[in-house]
C-alpha cells in the first residue's frame, strides 16, 4: 500500500485540528451531522467512556467538556502531519503539550487520528490517545 504525505492545509482533518488548536469554533461549521466520533487512550485508567458522539451536537458537548475537564489552558501542537489513505481517509499524527486539567500539570501527548472527509464534511473520527505524560 502507497501512503502519500499530505499538505494538512487541504484537508477537512487538518483544517479542523488547527482550528481546535487555536480555540475556534468554527471548527463545527466542517463537521458533519453524523458525525462518527471517538477517542480511546491506550493502557489508561482514566474513563473516556464520554468521549464519543453520534451527532454534531454530540461531539460539541464532548468538546466543551474536554475544554473544561482535560484542556483548561488549551493545547500547543509540537507536530501534526498527515497521510492520504486513499478516499477521503487520513491518518493524522498529533504530539501536542497541554496543561492537564485531569491531573493538575502540564503534559506531553502523542495521538494518532483516523478520519474520514466527504463533500467538506469531516464524517468520521477515532483518536488514539498513546501517552499522557508529566513534564
Amino acid at each position: 500500500m502507497q501512503t502519500t504525505p499530505t499538505n494538512l492545509e487541504e484537508t477537512v482533518i487538518g483544517q479542523v485540528l488547527r482550528k481546535f488548536i487555536s480555540g475556534d469554533v468554527s471548527l463545527f461549521e466542517l463537521i458533519s451531522e453524523d458525525i462518527d466520533f471517538r477517542i480511546d487512550h491506550f493502557r489508561d485508567e482514566v474513563d473516556v467512556s464520554w468521549q464519543k458522539a453520534k451527532s454534531r451536537e454530540g461531539m460539541i458537548e464532548v468538546i466543551a467538556r474536554l475544554g473544561q475537564e482535560v484542556f483548561p489552558k488549551g493545547t500547543k501542537a509540537l507536530g501534526l502531519e498527515s497521510v492520504d489513505l486513499g478516499n477521503g481517509w487520513h491518518l493524522t499524527r498529533f504530539e501536542q503539550e497541554f496543561f492537564y486539567g485531569v491531573r493538575q500539570c502540564d503534559v506531553s501527548s502523542l495521538t494518532f487520528i483516523v478520519s474520514h472527509e466527504a463533500d467538506g464534511f469531516l464524517d468520521f473520527f477515532r483518536e488514539t490517545v498513546t501517552n499522557v505524560t508529566d513534564i
